[in-house]
């Protein structure tokens, strides 16, 4: 399983988890605290009307005054109310008064009057002194139907000399308290799906970052050229700092070992032989034997240097991971560069030049590489190209690449070779004297096309060989 996949499932059970404990809690925590809210304003109604009744419980009048006509106008109102969004229609509240000995004297329903009421705990509990209150299911059946009562006493000095309770249904308060779990409900599962948004997209770009680095280090590894990915963020950046640092010092190790040991190699045979050229120098021999040994010391060691040269040159080239700079080389005036510094060959072996560079096709990169890229090519193509040969250079644009083609007229490259051209050090013998190059042109060239996004192809075709480069159009 990914990664990230597997930070967005943890995030998630802890996102989902926490927020639903936290989220059920505070909906839980809803009905009871809507109906501790509503009891403490039954608490304050019951010891306003406590104050408002006195006088009347006291004297004995209260059946006989207008207080029932006023309960009953009361009961009979429409507020029309407009509540948080809630239409309030009718007034829910049911009044009743008992005297001392709990018999019921008023009551806005008008039920209970004469009633015995001293054994239910709002009435029985004022009438002790304590704090009275119940609820009370009006259907013993129905959890919903339940009514909460609270009483407050009717005081001559410090006697009791009465109850007055407040009722208010508990259904009454239903929809304020669905309301506020609709409303929250829907405001939990946003800031939930916000977090698990934000987890998901902080596990992708984790991944991502991750995905990167891991991309970078298995290129690395497999001797491929490659960036280092741009990663944000502190460690991360840290960590993708660190292993670039480390592949170049790994590779410098590596590439100083691989260099040294194939130079070596490569050394070993033009030293050879100028060494054993000097031990017979060094004794009596014909003028015409010694100009010949000379001739070979002279020649290998410029074999040395040219070698030692393109080494150098490769070098540069294969421990790059990009280019220096990108810049607009025009083709067609690089291409006659190239042929003007090659024309006294051209001369001497009486060769054919043909061209069909268009004057507006411009390549984009590094001029320096594609000038040594395309003078490599070009002296392969001397070398190979019989007198009074042809060579062949066409280009033109297909889409955001150029395609140079290279024809040098001459024999074609045995099967077995084809798939080897571009390995160091791998050379075919030229045609005139049997001698192999380096061989480290077409590697050379094949670094600069790969440095450039290109590609190099190579194939046998009607009468000669033909090179193909796509590269960059500027």
């Amino acid at each position: 399983m990914p990664l990230g996949v597997r930070i967005f499932l943890v995030y998630f059970l802890f996102v989902g988890l926490a927020g639903w404990f936290v989220l059920s809690t505070v909906m839980d925590e809803i009905r009871p605290g809507v109906r501790q809210s509503t009891e403490e304003t039954l608490v304050d109604t019951a010891n306003l009307l406590a104050e408002i009744l006195r006088d009347e419980v006291k004297a004995g009048s209260l059946g006989q005054g207008r207080l029932n006509d006023a309960l009953e106008a009361y009961g009979r109102r429409q507020p029309q109310a407009s509540i948080w969004g809630l239409t309030k229609a009718e007034v829910n509240h049911r009044i009743y008064v008992t005297d001392a000995h709990g018999i019921v004297l008023l009551d806005s329903t008008g039920q209970a009057i004469g009633q015995d009421y001293s054994r239910w705990n709002d009435v029985l509990l004022t009438l002790r002194g304590q704090y009275g209150a119940r609820s009370t299911r009006e259907d013993p059946n129905d959890p919903d139907s339940s009514v909460m009562y609270v009483a407050a006493p009717i005081k001559d000095g410090e006697r009791i000399i009465g109850v007055v309770s407040v009722a208010k249904p508990n259904r009454t308060l239903q929809p304020y308290i669905e309301r506020s779990q609709t409303r929250l409900g829907w405001l939990g599962a946003g800031l939930i799906g916000l977090g698990l948004l934000i987890g998901a997209g902080l596990s992708w770009w984790l991944s991502a970052a991750l995905g990167k680095l891991t991309r970078y280090a298995q290129a690395v590894s497999e001797g491929q050229r490659a960036e280092m990915p741009a990663v944000r963020g502190g460690e991360l950046g840290q960590l993708a700092v660190a292993v670039e640092r480390m592949r170049t010092e790994l590779e410098g190790k590596a590439y100083v070992e691989r260099y040294v040991h194939t130079l070596t190699h490569e050394l070993k045979s033009p030293l050879a032989a100028i060494r054993g050229a000097a031990e017979l120098l060094d004794g009596d021999m014909p003028t015409e034997q010694r100009q010949r040994f000379v001739a070979n010391i002279q020649q290998e060691s410029a074999r040395l240097q040219n070698l030692i040269e393109r080494m150098l040159h490769l070098a540069q080239v294969e421990q790059r991971q990009g280019l220096e700079e990108r810049v607009s080389v025009p083709l067609a005036a690089l291409v006659d560069e190239l042929l003007q510094a090659q024309q006294a060959r051209i001369t001497a072996a009486n060769l054919q030049i043909e061209q069909a560079l268009p004057a507006g096709l411009s390549l984009r990169g590094e001029r320096f590489l594609l000038r040594q890229a395309l003078a490599n090519l070009l002296d392969n193509a001397l070398d190979f190209t019989p007198s009074d040969g042809t060579i062949r250079l066409v280009a033109e644009r297909h889409g955001e690449r150029i395609v140079l083609r290279l024809f040098n007229q001459g024999e074609a490259i045995p099967d077995y070779a084809l798939a080897r051209l571009t390995e160091r050090f791998y050379s075919l013998p030229r045609p005139n004297g049997g001698r192999k190059s380096t061989g480290l042109g077409l590697n050379f060239v094949q670094e600069v096309v790969d440095l450039h996004g290109g590609s190099l192809h190579i194939r046998n075709v009607d009468n000669g060989v033909e090179v193909t480069l796509k590269l960059p159009v500027a």
